[in-house]
């Protein structure tokens, strides 16, 4: 039989059937809209994590301190290991870096004049930070190497706080008080915005220094000194990042007397923590892909149940196209290229919806979505692979009717 004519006999038979065939098709539209829903919030949330770690800056390393505790008595250790503030100094000579930020911070009460704002964060931050952090500095100057060295008293403020205490006035020169500190404001940065959970413009930035002698308060804070959390270093892009990265574990090894089998401190590039959330979204991603996939399966059942109805209702039309010629694959054929027409065409409203459902996602859902043109032919081809195999059953057990019981048959 021709298959263009045996396309549109089956085409005739679901439009003669509008409402059972929708509702046939409902179980593959869903299914394939929750597919491609499903993975662009999935992508989405990935390009937002990539966003957030490139928003900090770019082509950076990450120093982490790994702490070993001792006792506080007689030959006891107190805290030991782990990386101190000069070792990002030492760091910084290294060839291939080209820039380095140490970080402390503290939460303090400032005020100018009458103005009282309440738990502002006070980052102590090396000279580098603006570079490193791809921040600019809107007005005045930033903390200078001669600030840090000499614990300056002096203040860069973020754009937002800038408003808080001083509104349309210039800030600089004017003097704030953060807890009990004095602190002369020399500069205002430019508006940075929130960087995953870090607003950037609500800080108030000082000297390190100034941070470890003024504003270390706890006394667990007190023993470890010098003692920084993490040192981020930006790379060169004329140098090898390996090569660079060899030369700094090389370094700390020398200067913590340890060896490279058993670091006091770990590396990891700002790929490497790319690379660490896409593969936790990935994975996440193939989670949802399967959990959208079980509404397509269910939608096969659907077409299975609704062509066997179909196959009972029409026995008797079967049994006369046998009897003028019609051979088993004939009808095999017709019944399932009707399955496969509901299974393609709820796949083509299913990719409209989910295209559709996915962009309105981003614009009013607090997740960003990013539609990936994989998943779009992936659940129109699972859908047309549902209508195949669902459909085969009802479609052989036509075919292997007998003609004299199916003409019999009322």
């Amino acid at each position: 039989m021709n298959p263009a004519k045996v396309l549109q006999i089956a085409w005739k038979g679901l439009v003669s059937n509008k409402l059972r065939s929708l509702l046939t098709m409902l179980g593959v539209i869903i299914g394939v809209a929750a597919v491609i829903v499903m993975i662009s919030i999935s992508a989405g949330t990935e390009k937002a994590i990539e966003d957030q770690i490139t928003g900090l800056g770019s082509n950076l390393i990450y120093i982490q301190s790994s702490f070993s505790r001792g006792g506080f008595g007689p030959g006891g250790g107190g805290i030991s290991g782990g990386l101190v503030f000069d070792d990002a100094a030492a760091v910084g000579e290294v060839n291939g870096v080209a820039g380095y930020v140490v970080e402390q911070q503290s939460s303090e009460q400032v005020k100018y004049g009458s103005t009282i704002v309440e738990s502002v964060e006070i980052l102590g931050t090396t000279a580098d930070y603006p570079t490193v952090r791809d921040m600019t500095v809107a007005s005045g100057r930033y903390v200078t190497q001669t600030d840090i060295d000499r614990d300056g008293p002096v203040a860069v403020l973020g754009s937002e706080i800038a408003a808080e205490l001083f509104g349309d006035a210039s800030p600089l020169g004017e003097t704030i008080i953060a807890g009990t500190v004095r602190l002369t404001v020399v500069g205002v940065l430019e508006e940075k915005g929130l960087v995953g959970n870090t607003d950037f413009d609500s800080r108030i930035y000082v000297p390190i220094s100034l941070i470890f002698d003024k504003f270390t308060n706890d006394m667990f804070a007190r023993m470890r000194g010098d003692s920084v959390r993490m040192i981020t270093v930006e790379l060169d892009e004329e140098y090898d990042a390996d090569s660079v990265i060899l030369q700094i574990e090389l370094l700390l090894s020398r200067r913590h007397d340890v060896s490279l089998d058993d670091p006091d401190w770990s590396i990891q590039t700002q790929q490497d923590v790319i690379e660490t959330q896409e593969s936790t979204t990935a994975a996440f991603r193939s989670l949802l892909a399967w959990v959208a996939s079980v509404s397509l399966i269910v939608g096969g059942i659907g077409i299975m149940n609704i062509m066997l109805v179909s196959v009972t209702e029409r026995t008797r039309e079967i049994g006369i196209r046998q009897s003028v010629g019609a051979t088993p694959n004939d009808i095999r054929f017709q019944f399932l290229a009707e399955a496969l027409l509901l299974s393609l065409v709820g796949g083509l409203i299913g990719v409209a919806t989910g295209i559709g459902g996915a962009w309105l996602f981003g614009i009013f859902g607090d997740l960003p979505t990013v539609i990936v043109p994989s998943s779009i032919f992936l659940a129109f081809a699972s859908a047309a692979a549902v209508g195949i195999f669902f459909g085969y059953f009802p479609a052989n057990k036509a075919a292997q009717l007998d003609p004299i019981e199916a003409l019999r048959h009322e």
